[in-house]
């Protein structure tokens, strides 16, 4: 996220109109997150104990194929929102809290 997409993020819509290089970057990250199932990853993923899931627990969770998982991972990781650590034959996946915070901070009206 470039410098001054991030310095929009901390400061709420209601505040000052985004340019157009932050709207586009912001806009990534919601629609990385637009999805159901993507959001249902996510939020499994960051309410885990220990900040952490492998993705063997993630496929359990959802009647889709694997690769169909895969995808919706791939998807947030491009975004920016998760990233992976592979240990063996598993990924262990993890959300970037500051990434949430500032999406959280861009809505806040106050």
């Amino acid at each position: 996220m470039s410098k001054q997409v991030q310095d929009a993020c901390c400061a709420p819509l209601v505040r000052d109109p985004l340019s157009e290089e932050q709207a586009v970057e912001l806009s990534r990250l919601f629609k990385a997150m637009a999805d159901p199932v993507r959001l249902r990853l996510l939020s499994m993923i960051a309410s885990r104990e220990g900040g952490e899931t492998c993705v063997c627990e993630l496929t359990d969770a959802f009647e889709l194929s694997g690769p169909t998982i895969s995808h919706h991972l791939k998807v947030l990781r491009e975004a920016g929102l998760i990233s992976g650590e592979r240990r063996g034959t598993w990924v262990y996946y993890r959300v970037h809290p500051e990434v949430l915070g500032r999406l959280a901070a861009v809505l806040v009206t106050t």
